[in-house]
């Protein structure tokens, strides 16, 4: 290794250790390695297997699981995920916008602090990369010190809890742990705020006509959830509320939403899928839809809402869905994250 010193007054037999670092680990949920049926059962198995996201008692849920779901379900996801596959780099949007956005972050903080004294990558709390190897490789590059931080600005168990669980996980098996924090949510940061807004205000510039309404579409919970004390609805609705302020618009332009309900129970309301059908059978024929919830597009976002709830609303009688993308590599987005982060550093990198 390159930079590896032999620590000062150590005996000259004593291994060269790298200098020491500070990590920020970036983390979003995940992809499949590709769209075939096995690659989309192993990634589908780990993430309806994880008890964040669906929390059935293990002997009742893994059956079910395991047979019927497992059966069917990578079929029809390899197919969705075939119409927004980045065929050029043979990955995900996800996994493309993730590393865009980690080299971004890189680029940013490396300014600030200098690169001998910053790591940033990336990993996925499902599927590759892992957490635990990209624990492992920052521990081998000297990062005494990981910032983790879950890509998810709105809060709740079953996105930045259990990527903060992995995370847990994968420090148990090092013999040095690092020291660690997480980065709290910041679903009502100024800086996200701001980046969300300008973003709405790109897109509406680029129209020739005005949508009468902006849908909020987060994604969903089981609305148990909400009631056992996950905070996720609650900030879901400051951040519409917030955004709703720095535009300067009243109640009736903008709503609240959820999406991709998966199971028999009832989620958070209401489903986006149904609200859209009803905005255009109202007379809300011009709709915009955004995805606050989301750090990055991916299959909820260039699938589920820019194909399944646009037809829903055009089959309803909508005139113009116009989608706005995902924060992504925004300039602003990433001088929101990097903000954030560098509130989280204080103390380990001033």
């Amino acid at each position: 290794m390159t930079d590896a010193t032999r620590p000062e007054h150590a005996p000259a037999d004593h291994p060269a250790l790298p200098r020491q670092k500070v990590g920020v680990l970036l983390a979003n949920l995940g992809t499949p390695d590709d769209t075939g049926y096995w690659s989309m059962r192993r990634y589908l198995s780990e993430f309806l297997s994880d008890k964040r996201v669906i929390d059935y008692p293990r002997w009742k849920w893994q059956p079910i699981l395991q047979g019927i779901v497992l059966t069917i379900r990578p079929f029809k996801s390899g197919a969705a995920y075939r119409t927004i596959w980045n065929t050029e780099a043979d990955e995900s949007p996800l996994a493309t916008i993730t590393k865009q956005q980690t080299a971004a972050l890189t680029a940013a903080l490396e300014e600030r602090y200098g690169e001998e004294l910053v790591m940033v990558d990336y990993c996925m709390r499902y599927g590759n990369p892992s957490t635990k190897s990209k624990v492992r490789k920052m521990v081998e590059a000297g990062c005494t010190k990981i910032l983790f931080c879950p890509l998810y600005p709105q809060y709740a168990g079953a996105t930045t809890a259990t990527a903060n669980d992995q995370f847990f996980r994968a420090l148990m098996d090092e013999k040095w742990q690092p020291a660690t924090r997480t980065l709290p949510p910041y679903f009502d940061s100024p800086a996200y705020i701001e980046a969300l807004a300008a973003s709405v205000e790109r897109k509406y510039g680029e129209l020739d006509e005005q949508p009468d309404i902006l849908v909020c579409s987060y994604h969903g919970l089981p609305f148990r959830y909400l009631t056992e004390g996950d905070p996720y609805h609650c900030q879901c609705v400051k951040t519409t509320r917030l955004l709703k302020e720095r535009l300067g618009w009243d109640d009736s332009q903008i709503k609240t939403t959820f999406q991709s309900k998966f199971g028999p129970e009832e989620w958070l309301q209401p489903y986006t899928v149904e609200e859209v059908a009803r905005l255009a059978e109202a007379g809300k024929k011009k709709i915009a839809v955004i995805a606050p919830a989301f750090s990055a597009d991916c299959i909820e976002t260039l699938e589920e809402i820019n194909e399944e709830i646009r037809e829903s609303f055009e089959h309803a009688g909508g005139e113009s869905f116009t989608y706005v993308p995902c924060l992504n590599d925004d300039e602003e987005h990433i001088a929101a994250l990097a903000f954030e982060i560098e509130k989280n550093l204080q103390g380990w990198l001033d």
